[in-house]
Protein backbone atom coordinates (compact mmCIF):
# COMPACT_ATOMS: atom_id res chain seq x y z
CA UNK A 1 0.00 0.00 0.00
CA UNK A 2 1.41 3.41 -0.97
CA UNK A 3 2.15 5.93 1.74
CA UNK A 4 -0.07 9.00 2.12
CA UNK A 5 1.13 12.24 0.57
CA UNK A 6 3.45 14.17 2.90
CA UNK A 7 2.63 17.87 2.46
CA UNK A 8 5.17 20.67 2.47
CA UNK A 9 3.52 22.38 5.46
CA UNK A 10 0.60 21.95 7.85
CA UNK A 11 -0.50 24.13 10.76
CA UNK A 12 -0.85 22.66 14.23
CA UNK A 13 -4.17 23.76 15.74
CA UNK A 14 -4.97 22.51 19.23
CA UNK A 15 -8.06 22.26 21.39
CA UNK A 16 -7.23 25.55 23.10
CA UNK A 17 -7.30 27.45 19.82
CA UNK A 18 -10.56 25.79 18.80
CA UNK A 19 -12.19 26.58 22.15
CA UNK A 20 -11.06 30.22 21.92
CA UNK A 21 -12.52 30.57 18.43
CA UNK A 22 -15.81 29.01 19.60
CA UNK A 23 -15.88 31.41 22.54
CA UNK A 24 -15.36 34.29 20.11
CA UNK A 25 -18.20 33.13 17.88
CA UNK A 26 -20.52 32.78 20.85
CA UNK A 27 -19.55 36.21 22.18
CA UNK A 28 -21.06 37.96 19.19
CA UNK A 29 -17.89 40.01 18.68
CA UNK A 30 -16.17 38.49 15.67
CA UNK A 31 -14.38 41.42 14.05
CA UNK A 32 -11.61 43.51 15.65
CA UNK A 33 -12.35 43.67 19.36
CA UNK A 34 -11.24 42.36 22.76
CA UNK A 35 -9.45 39.26 21.42
CA UNK A 36 -7.42 41.30 18.94
CA UNK A 37 -6.42 43.71 21.68
CA UNK A 38 -5.50 40.82 23.97
CA UNK A 39 -3.37 39.29 21.22
CA UNK A 40 -1.57 42.61 20.73
CA UNK A 41 -0.87 42.91 24.45
CA UNK A 42 0.28 39.30 24.70
CA UNK A 43 2.58 39.75 21.73
CA UNK A 44 4.19 42.84 23.23
CA UNK A 45 4.69 40.97 26.50
CA UNK A 46 6.19 38.02 24.60
CA UNK A 47 8.73 40.24 22.86
CA UNK A 48 9.74 42.16 25.96
CA UNK A 49 9.95 39.32 28.49
CA UNK A 50 13.33 39.64 30.15
CA UNK A 51 13.98 43.05 28.56
CA UNK A 52 16.48 45.38 30.19
CA UNK A 53 14.94 47.70 32.81
CA UNK A 54 14.22 51.11 31.39
CA UNK A 55 13.90 49.94 27.79
CA UNK A 56 11.26 51.81 25.82
CA UNK A 57 8.01 49.81 25.67
CA UNK A 58 7.07 48.01 22.47
CA UNK A 59 3.61 48.55 21.07
CA UNK A 60 2.04 45.93 18.81
CA UNK A 61 -0.67 46.51 16.21
CA UNK A 62 -2.50 43.49 14.78
CA UNK A 63 -3.21 43.52 11.05
CA UNK A 64 -4.69 41.13 8.52
CA UNK A 65 -1.37 40.28 6.86
CA UNK A 66 2.33 41.02 7.08
CA UNK A 67 1.98 42.73 3.71
CA UNK A 68 -0.48 45.14 5.30
CA UNK A 69 1.93 45.65 8.18
CA UNK A 70 4.84 46.49 5.88
CA UNK A 71 2.65 48.91 3.93
CA UNK A 72 1.47 50.66 7.09
CA UNK A 73 5.02 50.83 8.45
CA UNK A 74 6.44 52.51 5.35
CA UNK A 75 3.45 54.86 5.16
CA UNK A 76 3.92 55.84 8.80
CA UNK A 77 7.58 56.58 8.09
CA UNK A 78 6.57 59.01 5.36
CA UNK A 79 7.83 56.99 2.40
CA UNK A 80 6.35 58.31 -0.81
CA UNK A 81 6.82 59.27 -4.44
CA UNK A 82 10.42 59.99 -5.37
CA UNK A 83 11.84 57.95 -2.50
CA UNK A 84 13.76 54.68 -2.79
CA UNK A 85 13.52 51.62 -0.55
CA UNK A 86 16.24 48.97 -0.56
CA UNK A 87 15.39 45.30 -0.07
CA UNK A 88 16.63 41.89 -1.18
CA UNK A 89 15.78 40.32 -4.50
CA UNK A 90 15.61 36.96 -2.73
CA UNK A 91 12.20 37.32 -1.11
CA UNK A 92 8.48 37.19 -1.75
CA UNK A 93 7.17 40.16 -3.71
CA UNK A 94 5.38 41.61 -0.66
CA UNK A 95 8.69 42.83 0.78
CA UNK A 96 9.08 45.13 -2.22
CA UNK A 97 5.60 45.82 -3.56
CA UNK A 98 4.56 47.81 -0.51
CA UNK A 99 6.98 50.58 -1.49
CA UNK A 100 5.31 50.74 -4.90
CA UNK A 101 1.91 51.13 -3.21
CA UNK A 102 3.25 54.44 -1.92
CA UNK A 103 4.78 55.55 -5.20
CA UNK A 104 8.34 54.92 -4.06
CA UNK A 105 10.91 53.05 -6.12
CA UNK A 106 12.57 49.81 -5.09
CA UNK A 107 16.29 49.04 -5.23
CA UNK A 108 16.81 45.28 -5.17
CA UNK A 109 20.16 43.97 -3.97
CA UNK A 110 21.92 40.62 -3.77
CA UNK A 111 22.32 38.21 -0.87
CA UNK A 112 25.21 36.83 1.13
CA UNK A 113 25.79 33.42 -0.50
CA UNK A 114 26.51 31.83 2.89
CA UNK A 115 23.44 33.01 4.82
CA UNK A 116 21.04 33.77 1.92
CA UNK A 117 20.18 36.98 3.77
CA UNK A 118 20.48 40.48 2.31
CA UNK A 119 24.16 41.48 2.05
CA UNK A 120 25.03 44.63 4.02
CA UNK A 121 27.73 45.60 1.53
CA UNK A 122 25.18 45.42 -1.29
CA UNK A 123 22.86 47.67 0.69
CA UNK A 124 25.52 50.32 1.16
CA UNK A 125 26.50 50.19 -2.50
CA UNK A 126 22.87 50.78 -3.55
CA UNK A 127 22.27 53.91 -1.46
CA UNK A 128 21.52 57.11 -3.39
CA UNK A 129 20.32 60.56 -2.31
CA UNK A 130 16.75 59.26 -2.83
CA UNK A 131 17.13 56.29 -0.47
CA UNK A 132 14.91 56.58 2.60
CA UNK A 133 14.53 53.07 4.05
CA UNK A 134 15.92 49.54 4.17
CA UNK A 135 13.70 46.45 4.40
CA UNK A 136 15.87 43.49 5.48
CA UNK A 137 14.31 40.00 5.39
CA UNK A 138 15.27 37.32 7.92
CA UNK A 139 15.33 34.55 5.33
CA UNK A 140 13.95 31.16 6.44
CA UNK A 141 14.16 32.30 10.07
CA UNK A 142 17.89 33.00 10.29
CA UNK A 143 18.48 36.53 11.55
CA UNK A 144 20.02 38.94 9.05
CA UNK A 145 23.15 40.88 9.99
CA UNK A 146 21.22 43.59 11.80
CA UNK A 147 24.19 45.22 13.57
CA UNK A 148 25.76 45.97 10.18
CA UNK A 149 22.44 47.02 8.64
CA UNK A 150 21.55 49.30 11.54
CA UNK A 151 25.01 50.86 11.39
CA UNK A 152 24.54 51.60 7.69
CA UNK A 153 21.12 53.09 8.41
CA UNK A 154 22.49 55.27 11.20
CA UNK A 155 25.37 56.59 9.10
CA UNK A 156 23.12 57.41 6.14
CA UNK A 157 20.06 58.60 8.06
CA UNK A 158 17.81 55.79 6.83
CA UNK A 159 14.80 54.08 8.36
CA UNK A 160 14.73 50.31 8.88
CA UNK A 161 11.62 48.10 8.64
CA UNK A 162 12.39 44.45 9.36
CA UNK A 163 10.42 41.91 7.36
CA UNK A 164 10.27 39.27 10.08
CA UNK A 165 7.64 37.12 8.36
CA UNK A 166 9.90 34.09 8.90
CA UNK A 167 11.49 35.08 12.18
CA UNK A 168 9.33 34.26 15.19
CA UNK A 169 10.97 33.49 17.60
CA UNK A 170 14.43 34.00 16.09
CA UNK A 171 17.11 35.80 18.09
CA UNK A 172 20.20 37.87 17.47
CA UNK A 173 22.60 38.74 20.25
CA UNK A 174 20.31 36.87 22.61
CA UNK A 175 17.42 39.23 21.82
CA UNK A 176 14.25 38.36 19.96
CA UNK A 177 13.79 39.76 16.48
CA UNK A 178 11.35 42.60 17.08
CA UNK A 179 13.36 44.08 19.95
CA UNK A 180 16.38 45.35 18.04
CA UNK A 181 17.09 48.93 17.01
CA UNK A 182 14.99 49.12 13.86
CA UNK A 183 12.08 51.51 13.48
CA UNK A 184 9.48 48.80 12.88
CA UNK A 185 9.36 44.99 12.75
CA UNK A 186 6.57 43.13 10.97
CA UNK A 187 5.63 39.48 11.59
CA UNK A 188 3.44 37.10 9.58
CA UNK A 189 0.88 34.57 10.79
CA UNK A 190 0.06 33.09 7.39
CA UNK A 191 -1.02 29.44 7.34
CA UNK A 192 2.48 27.98 6.92
CA UNK A 193 4.31 30.30 9.31
CA UNK A 194 5.77 29.34 12.70
CA UNK A 195 2.53 30.42 14.38
CA UNK A 196 -0.67 31.03 12.46
CA UNK A 197 -3.94 32.90 12.54
CA UNK A 198 -4.80 31.66 9.03
CA UNK A 199 -4.09 35.11 7.66
CA UNK A 200 -2.63 37.86 9.79
CA UNK A 201 0.34 39.89 10.89
CA UNK A 202 1.73 42.07 13.66
CA UNK A 203 3.52 45.41 13.66
CA UNK A 204 5.96 46.00 16.51
CA UNK A 205 7.52 49.39 17.22
CA UNK A 206 8.91 51.44 20.08
CA UNK A 207 7.94 54.71 18.39
CA UNK A 208 4.57 55.98 19.70
CA UNK A 209 4.04 58.19 16.65
CA UNK A 210 4.50 55.27 14.27
CA UNK A 211 2.15 53.14 16.34
CA UNK A 212 -0.49 55.86 16.41
CA UNK A 213 -0.30 56.38 12.66
CA UNK A 214 -0.52 52.64 11.94
CA UNK A 215 -3.61 52.38 14.15
CA UNK A 216 -5.36 55.20 12.30
CA UNK A 217 -4.43 53.95 8.85
CA UNK A 218 -5.26 50.33 9.71
CA UNK A 219 -8.98 51.12 9.71
CA UNK A 220 -10.02 53.68 7.11
CA UNK A 221 -8.22 56.62 8.72
CA UNK A 222 -10.72 56.76 11.59
CA UNK A 223 -9.45 58.94 14.42
CA UNK A 224 -10.53 56.62 17.22
CA UNK A 225 -10.46 52.94 18.02
CA UNK A 226 -13.48 51.20 16.53
CA UNK A 227 -13.50 48.65 19.35
CA UNK A 228 -13.88 51.40 21.95
CA UNK A 229 -16.51 53.14 19.85
CA UNK A 230 -18.73 50.08 19.60
CA UNK A 231 -18.35 48.86 23.18
CA UNK A 232 -18.74 52.18 24.95
CA UNK A 233 -21.57 52.40 27.51
CA UNK A 234 -22.37 55.99 26.55
CA UNK A 235 -23.22 57.46 23.15
CA UNK A 236 -20.03 57.39 21.09
CA UNK A 237 -21.22 57.24 17.52
CA UNK A 238 -19.24 60.22 16.36
CA UNK A 239 -15.92 59.76 14.55
CA UNK A 240 -13.82 61.62 12.02
CA UNK A 241 -11.81 60.46 9.01
CA UNK A 242 -8.43 62.12 9.31
CA UNK A 243 -6.64 60.31 6.46
CA UNK A 244 -7.43 58.04 3.49
CA UNK A 245 -6.77 54.83 5.37
CA UNK A 246 -6.99 51.16 4.54
CA UNK A 247 -8.94 48.07 5.67
CA UNK A 248 -6.17 46.13 7.37
CA UNK A 249 -7.60 45.15 10.76
CA UNK A 250 -7.29 41.63 12.21
CA UNK A 251 -10.55 39.95 13.25
CA UNK A 252 -11.17 38.54 16.71
CA UNK A 253 -11.74 35.12 15.13
CA UNK A 254 -8.17 35.17 13.80
CA UNK A 255 -6.77 36.70 16.99
CA UNK A 256 -8.37 33.91 19.01
CA UNK A 257 -6.09 31.48 17.20
CA UNK A 258 -3.11 33.74 17.70
CA UNK A 259 -3.51 34.02 21.46
CA UNK A 260 -2.87 30.31 21.93
CA UNK A 261 -0.46 29.87 19.02
CA UNK A 262 1.76 32.50 20.62
CA UNK A 263 1.86 30.55 23.88
CA UNK A 264 3.25 27.60 21.94
CA UNK A 265 5.78 29.59 19.90
CA UNK A 266 8.84 28.40 21.82
CA UNK A 267 7.65 24.79 21.91
CA UNK A 268 7.02 24.96 18.17
CA UNK A 269 10.54 26.34 17.63
CA UNK A 270 12.04 23.52 19.69
CA UNK A 271 10.23 20.92 17.57
CA UNK A 272 11.31 22.58 14.35
CA UNK A 273 14.87 22.73 15.63
CA UNK A 274 14.78 18.99 16.42
CA UNK A 275 13.52 18.19 12.93
CA UNK A 276 16.12 20.46 11.32
CA UNK A 277 18.88 18.82 13.37
CA UNK A 278 17.71 15.38 12.22
CA UNK A 279 17.72 16.56 8.61
CA UNK A 280 21.24 17.93 9.10
CA UNK A 281 22.44 14.60 10.43
CA UNK A 282 20.81 12.43 7.77
CA UNK A 283 21.59 14.63 4.77
CA UNK A 284 25.26 15.22 5.57
CA UNK A 285 26.60 12.78 2.96
CA UNK A 286 24.35 13.79 0.07
CA UNK A 287 25.41 16.27 -2.65
CA UNK A 288 23.59 19.10 -0.92
CA UNK A 289 24.50 22.40 0.69
CA UNK A 290 22.59 22.38 3.97
CA UNK A 291 20.99 25.48 5.49
CA UNK A 292 23.22 27.99 7.26
CA UNK A 293 23.17 27.64 11.02
CA UNK A 294 22.70 30.37 13.63
CA UNK A 295 25.52 31.43 15.89
CA UNK A 296 25.95 29.46 19.10
CA UNK A 297 23.19 30.27 21.56
CA UNK A 298 20.91 31.97 19.01
CA UNK A 299 17.45 30.77 17.98
CA UNK A 300 16.63 29.99 14.36
CA UNK A 301 12.86 29.79 13.87
CA UNK A 302 13.29 27.17 11.10
CA UNK A 303 10.30 28.46 9.20
CA UNK A 304 11.96 26.90 6.17
CA UNK A 305 14.52 24.15 5.67
CA UNK A 306 16.21 25.07 2.40
CA UNK A 307 18.84 22.87 0.73
CA UNK A 308 20.87 23.58 -2.39
CA UNK A 309 22.18 21.04 -4.85
CA UNK A 310 25.93 21.05 -5.26
CA UNK A 311 27.35 21.63 -8.72
CA UNK A 312 28.20 17.90 -8.90
CA UNK A 313 24.67 16.58 -8.23
CA UNK A 314 23.56 14.02 -10.81
CA UNK A 315 20.18 15.69 -11.47
CA UNK A 316 18.90 19.24 -11.49
CA UNK A 317 16.57 20.96 -9.04
CA UNK A 318 13.43 20.73 -11.17
CA UNK A 319 13.91 17.01 -11.84
CA UNK A 320 14.53 16.43 -8.14
CA UNK A 321 11.27 18.17 -7.21
CA UNK A 322 9.41 16.00 -9.74
CA UNK A 323 10.89 12.84 -8.23
CA UNK A 324 9.98 13.93 -4.71
CA UNK A 325 6.39 14.58 -5.74
CA UNK A 326 6.31 11.20 -7.48
CA UNK A 327 7.36 9.72 -4.13
CA UNK A 328 4.46 11.51 -2.42
CA UNK A 329 6.50 14.30 -0.84
CA UNK A 330 5.59 17.97 -1.12
CA UNK A 331 8.27 20.61 -1.39
CA UNK A 332 8.64 24.17 -2.66
CA UNK A 333 11.12 26.81 -3.80
CA UNK A 334 11.81 29.96 -1.78
CA UNK A 335 12.00 32.05 -3.79
CA UNK A 336 11.87 32.79 -7.47
CA UNK A 337 13.95 35.98 -7.04
CA UNK A 338 12.19 39.22 -7.79
CA UNK A 339 14.62 40.12 -10.57
CA UNK A 340 13.22 37.19 -12.60
CA UNK A 341 9.58 38.29 -12.39
CA UNK A 342 8.25 40.30 -15.34
CA UNK A 343 7.08 43.30 -13.33
CA UNK A 344 10.33 43.89 -11.46
CA UNK A 345 12.57 42.83 -14.33
CA UNK A 346 10.91 45.15 -16.83
CA UNK A 347 10.33 48.13 -14.58
CA UNK A 348 13.94 48.34 -13.43
CA UNK A 349 15.71 46.66 -16.38
CA UNK A 350 17.09 43.94 -14.12
CA UNK A 351 19.39 41.17 -15.30
CA UNK A 352 20.16 37.85 -13.65
CA UNK A 353 23.87 38.64 -13.76
CA UNK A 354 23.24 41.66 -11.52
CA UNK A 355 22.35 39.23 -8.70
CA UNK A 356 24.79 36.32 -9.05
CA UNK A 357 24.43 34.93 -5.53
CA UNK A 358 20.63 34.92 -5.53
CA UNK A 359 20.53 33.53 -9.07
CA UNK A 360 22.99 30.74 -8.28
CA UNK A 361 21.11 29.79 -5.11
CA UNK A 362 17.71 29.89 -6.81
CA UNK A 363 18.76 27.54 -9.59
CA UNK A 364 19.80 24.88 -7.06
CA UNK A 365 17.47 25.31 -4.07
CA UNK A 366 14.36 23.64 -2.77
CA UNK A 367 12.53 23.76 0.55
CA UNK A 368 11.86 20.43 2.24
CA UNK A 369 8.83 19.67 4.42
CA UNK A 370 9.27 21.08 7.92
CA UNK A 371 6.38 21.58 10.32
CA UNK A 372 5.59 20.66 13.90
CA UNK A 373 3.22 17.81 13.07
CA UNK A 374 6.01 15.97 11.28
CA UNK A 375 7.61 12.93 12.91
CA UNK A 376 11.12 11.52 12.77
CA UNK A 377 9.75 8.83 10.47
CA UNK A 378 8.55 11.56 8.10
CA UNK A 379 12.04 13.05 7.99
CA UNK A 380 13.55 9.63 7.28
CA UNK A 381 11.04 9.20 4.46
CA UNK A 382 12.05 12.52 2.88
CA UNK A 383 15.73 11.70 3.22
CA UNK A 384 15.28 8.27 1.67
CA UNK A 385 13.50 9.82 -1.31
CA UNK A 386 16.33 12.34 -1.69
CA UNK A 387 18.90 9.57 -1.43
CA UNK A 388 17.16 7.55 -4.13
CA UNK A 389 16.91 10.54 -6.44
CA UNK A 390 20.44 11.84 -5.88
CA UNK A 391 22.41 8.60 -5.58
CA UNK A 392 20.28 6.18 -7.57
Amino acid sequence: MSQPFLPFALPEIGDEEIAEVVDTLKSGWVTTGPKARRFEQDFAAFLTEGAEPGAAPIECIAVNSATAGLHLALEALGIGAGDEVITTTHTFTASAEVARYLGADVKLVDIDPATLNIHPAAIEAAITPRTKAIVPVHYAGLAADMPAILDIARRHGLKVVEDAAHALPSTLGGRLIGTLGSDVTVFSFYANKTITTGEGGMIATRDPAIAARCKVMRLHGINRDAFDRFTAKVPSWYYEIVAPGFKYNLTDIAAALGIHQLRRAHAFQEKRDELASLYNELLAELPLILPPMPALGELHSWHLYVVRLTDHARIGRDALIEQLYAAGIGCSVHYIPLHLHPYWRERYALRAEDFPHSQHAYERMLSLPLYTRMTADDVHRVVQALRTALLG
